[in-house]
């Protein structure tokens, strides 16, 4: 679509459509199973234990994206005075406070999407604080709402050395686990399905780095923006064929438009990292504003927060324990800045633009001097801007247009 005559278009990936169909059966199935008792229903954070669920036959729904889904939509500032209201404080997780007061108000986007009319109902919720420590008052509060269950893993923060002590810990809370699902299920983990869960999900990873890798290439045949909405599958089916077959699908696509010489920006001048959380509500007026300016947004921590090259089907619960400990949000401040050092060098970037997320300060990394530090080591320029992921009383537009511009003229 384009922002006017003569303006930037957005190219549509045509695996779009695809990936509409499998979120919109993925809702449909959860619907069902909710309302019907076909399957049980297990609520799991986006980098929780999702494969350990599948592998006892749960539907698993991500809260996280339905808070995504409020943010998309621009519904969630309307919603989050309702959970402040409860007691629940500004400053938190906007997907947290925005997903509660769309419960309280009786609201969701599944509504308008597919018809659905409300989030489905849990017989389990488990957590992972590997994000946040929010997440797990988030599941509290909707266990005490559904009278369901509650259990989730204490991961560690701020990791410098990923030693085998930690893996352990987080890997003898995961098996520990179990006997509380089972109780919830009736019937024994079958190991087997967990190994073959393990195998789809690390091939499902594979092959969206392997998308995400494509952006190397000059043009990039993709933007940070079209990476956070294909990035659906891998959060919300990972673990499963469908997920394989779509990012199979993709990938083509991808290397197709590589050969091609298919630009996702025209004319692309600039080559930007974005770090931090995606402003939701301005993803549009985002991706047009840098593809103006003739940036392409090529590469993001966001969207690399879903690879999980260590899966290991023949060894599954360390695996899984390693997998989860070792993301980007985990590390310290210099395991990060060295991840950020090769990402810049990997994909020849021009400028950083660190987004301040003022609900998610684990997800911000601006606080503690790491864009100087970049600039000074790699002497390519930084700029931080403020925002947040949900909540659009935080973004002054002009103020980032603004910024934004005079950022992108100083790349020269």
């Amino acid at each position: 679509m384009s922002t006017g005559a003569g303006g930037p278009k957005r190219k549509r990936i045509r695996a779009t459509g695809e990936m509409h169909k499998l979120m919109e059966a993925h809702f449909r199935g959860l619907d069902e199973s909710s309302r019907t008792g076909r399957r049980n229903v297990a609520w799991c954070t986006s980098v929780g234990p999702a494969e350990l669920l599948r592998a006892m036959d749960f539907d698993v729904y991500f809260p996280e994206n339905h808070g995504a889904m409020l943010g998309a939509t621009r519904t969630s500032t309307d919603m989050i005075p309702a959970a402040t209201a409860l007691g629940y404080s500004p400053e938190v997780c906007s997907y947290m406070t925005s997903d509660i007061g769309a419960f309280l108000r009786g609201e969701t986007p599944l509504k308008r999407a597919y018809g659905i009319e409300s989030i489905p109902r849990p017989d389990v919720l488990v957590y992972n604080t590997n994000q946040c420590r929010d997440v797990q008052e988030w599941f509290s509060y909707f266990g005490r709402q559904f009278n369901a269950p509650v259990v989730g893993i204490d991961s560690p923060r701020s990791v410098r050395h990923l030693n085998e002590a930690i893996v352990r810990d987080v890997q003898y809370q995961m098996e520990a686990l179990v006997p509380h699902l089972e109780r919830v299920t009736g019937e024994p983990l079958d190991k087997g399905r967990l190994s073959e869960t393990v195998e789809l999900s690390l091939l499902a990873t594979r092959l969206w780095n392997e998308v995400l890798e494509t952006a190397a290439s000059s043009p990039s045949p993709l933007t940070f923006f079209d990476g956070v909405i294909h990035m659906g599958p891998i959060v919300v089916l990972r673990g499963t064929q469908e997920a394989v077959d779509y990012y199979d699908m993709l990938l083509a696509e991808m290397r197709g438009r590589v050969r091609e010489g298919v630009a996702a920006v025209d004319g692309e001048r600039h080559r930007i990292y974005w770090e931090g959380m995606p402003i939701w509500g301005r993803l549009r007026a985002h991706s047009e504003l840098f593809a103006g300016l003739g940036c392409a947004v090529v590469a993001s921590t966001y969207c690399n927060s879903w690879v999980f090259n260590d899966f290991d089907p023949s060894d599954p619960w360390r695996s899984m324990a390693l997998a989860y400990t070792g993301i980007f949000i985990v590390r310290s401040e210099e395991a990060k800045e060295r991840y950020l050092k090769e990402m810049v060098k990997r994909f020849d970037i021009d400028g950083v633009v660190f987004h301040d997320s003022k609900t998610c300060p684990n997800n911000s990394n601006a606080r503690y001097g790491m864009p100087k530090r970049l600039q000074e080591s790699l002497g390519v320029p930084t700029l931080v801007i403020d925002g947040d992921l949900n909540d659009l009383r935080c973004v002054s537009d002009e103020q980032l247009v603004t910024n934004v511009e005079a950022f992108v003229e100083g790349l020269g």
